[in-house]
């Protein structure tokens, strides 16, 4: 098939260089890295060491390539509102959308421009970091979860779940995008959050604090509690699956964290503000993750 990566960052570049891998034509969009990519090729580094992909073509734009069979977006979640006219002239009247996004909130800004049954939502469970220019970084390969953004598993769904299995990826169709959301952001939430409240820190240094890892054990009940007031069950082994694998992270830098780091544009509707409205909206009470994103609101406007 015909793919392209929009935002060819740790995300994106890791699949996309997975599905090249498998065979696939795949070409990427990627506002820094496209002239390492034409050049060199993306580099991937896991623990069985490193390879070097080369992709179809890179460009700030995606000028030329045409209409793909699907469209990965990769891109952080802040440029949703830029990324429609972006993404337009890839589309055909067969192609599938797929948000590979952090947050709630994603797939509603594609839904003007292509037909909701062709819109699907991956959410990554994984470890994975841009380390420099067109060089990607796993050290948890994880898995994905897909689902449609509107009701139960469909065909595009199945369709992105085979690809993505093919390429090696432990990946599985879910029935419901909100109920994978909310698990997501078990911890998403504490870690991405408490990393910045924090000072800036990794996610050792949140688990080695005790008053920060009691802190974040109450933020991932609120999502919990929120989670079923909205019909969803997260349930305790998740719960302590999230800090056991973050354990194993070692000194951890969450994607939030390297964008408050670099100075960059966080995510704070998606991750912390859309799920506090949800959450309120559906009955909960949230007062930690209220104050919690105050807190990074402040420290963004203090930077």
């Amino acid at each position: 098939m015909k793919v392209i990566i929009v935002g060819a960052g740790a995300i994106g570049g890791w699949y996309g260089g997975l599905l090249a891998l498998a065979g696939h034509e795949v070409h990427a969009i990627s506002r820094s890295d496209y002239l390492v990519l034409q050049q060199r090729g993306l580099v991937m580094r896991d623990l069985n060491g490193e390879r070097v992909v080369r992709l179809a073509s890179a460009s700030p734009t995606g000028a030329g390539v045409g209409p793909c069979d699907l469209v990965i977006v990769a891109a952080k979640a802040t440029a949703n509102a830029l990324l429609p006219a972006l993404i337009q002239p890839l589309l055909g009247p067969q192609t599938l959308l797929l948000t590979l996004q952090n947050g709630m909130g994603n797939v509603e800004a594609f839904r003007a421009i292509v037909p909701v049954e062709r819109l699907v939502a991956g959410l990554c469970f994984v470890c994975i970091n841009r380390i420099e220019p067109g060089v990607v970084s796993n050290t948890h390969a994880g898995y994905i979860r897909m689902a449609a953004a509107e009701g139960p598993i469909n065909p595009s769904v199945t369709q992105c779940v085979d690809w993505f299995k093919s390429a090696g990826v432990d990946c599985r169709a879910e029935d419901s995008l909100e109920a994978v959301l909310w698990k997501k952001l078990c911890w998403n939430i504490p870690f991405n959050g408490l990393a910045i409240a924090g000072g800036g820190i990794t996610t050792d240094l949140i688990l080695a604090d005790p008053v920060l890892k009691a802190r974040a054990r109450r933020l991932m009940e609120e999502v919990r509690a929120a989670a079923g007031l909205c019909g969803h069950t997260v349930s305790e082994q998740h719960l302590q699956g999230q800090i056991d694998v973050t354990e194993r992270m070692g000194a951890y830098r969450p994607s939030s964290l390297i964008d408050y780091l670099e100075g960059r544009e966080v995510e704070v509707s998606g991750l912390w503000g859309e799920p506090l409205l949800r959450g309120m909206a559906a009955g909960a009470k949230m007062p930690e993750l209220a104050l919690l994103k105050h807190e990074i609101e402040a420290k963004l406007k203090a930077r």
